[in-house]
């Protein structure tokens, strides 16, 4: 059972409230994390399932988002290796089975709910599973692998298929080279800002996805040189993630801007749904600061 620990030693866990909303799912009530309220170590979310469920009573499920959530906390561990279910999940071939299944007028409802065009949603390889009932939206790595599969029913209901591990939305034939790259949160955020003629690619979360959008990114200097824009939910911890990564990534491309959709829209395909059009989006990147690392040589002294 997951409890609440006040004595030293251990990370406290703390409830998600409106000024810090779950890290997966986004909600402020519920759910619980450990770590900086902008950079949780990990959450248990009482709606979108991992492959842990925790909690006697159904407290919800673990997602771990950081490495170190560990370090310097005692604990008893206990290892089981299910060999079975590590070696029986193919997620690509399942993910090719689920986009096959997935009929064209279904797949159209579905662009239409989402306010995103059907061929956005077939470059992100959305699919169906009649085994779980819900929507299939792949998550990739740097190598083209399928890494998990994230599920959404018709009721909004959103959860993983067990076994999946975080990684991105990225969609087919993105171009090997790019001046230009945008990245935000989730698979429908990446689909509207594709229908605008952007190169995208989706993190899991505010908090999630870095070490693979990092790989992607040096893999064969596929994407450099090139201007990265995170595009941030517009939250505190949407935010605040995206300035982490925009942090980080200026390490590694010439360029690195933050925007966040204007007048308190919540996030990127809102802000396409209410009208926004490629030429807003590229004034609000204009108009952003660049973070820029600059290099010079000091002059000798004679």
């Amino acid at each position: 059972m997951i409890g609440f620990n006040s004595s030293g030693g251990g990370s406290k866990w703390q409830r998600v409230s409106k000024s810090t909303p779950c890290a997966i799912c986004g909600k402020s009530d519920w759910c619980i994390f450990t770590g900086d309220a902008d950079a949780p170590y990990a959450v248990i979310c009482s709606r979108i399932e991992s492959t842990k469920r925790v909690g006697t009573r159904g407290a919800g499920w673990l997602h771990r988002l950081r490495a170190d959530d560990l370090r310097d906390r005692p604990r008893r561990r206990r290892v089981e290796i299910n060999t079975v279910a590590a070696t029986t999940i193919d997620f690509t071939a399942m993910a090719g089975e689920c986009y096959r299944a997935l009929g064209p007028l279904r797949r159209a409802a579905l662009a239409a709910e989402f306010c995103v065009t059907v061929h956005s949603l077939e470059r992100l390889c959305v699919g169906w599973s009649q085994r779980h009932r819900a929507f299939t939206f792949p998550m990739g790595d740097s190598e083209g692998d399928v890494r998990g599969i994230r599920l959404r029913s018709g009721n909004g209901r959103k959860w993983a298929v067990p076994g999946s591990k975080q990684a991105l939305s990225i969609p087919r034939d993105l171009p090997n080279e790019t001046p230009l790259l945008l990245v935000c949160e989730g698979p429908t955020d990446t689909a509207a800002l594709l229908d605008l003629g952007f190169d995208v690619i989706g993190r899991p979360s505010c908090t999630g996805g870095n070490g693979h959008l990092l790989a992607v990114i040096l893999a064969d200097h596929r994407f450099t040189p090139c201007e990265v824009v995170i595009v941030a939910d517009a939250d505190g911890p949407g935010e605040r993630g995206a300035w982490r990564m925009a942090s980080m990534l200026v390490s590694y491309v010439p360029t690195a801007r933050v925007i966040a959709p204007p007048n308190g829209i919540k996030d990127a395909r809102e802000w396409k749904r209410r009208g926004a059009t490629r030429l807003d989006v590229l004034d609000a990147i204009e108009a952003a600061p660049a973070l820029q690392i600059t290099y010079g040589v000091k002059a000798a002294v004679r």
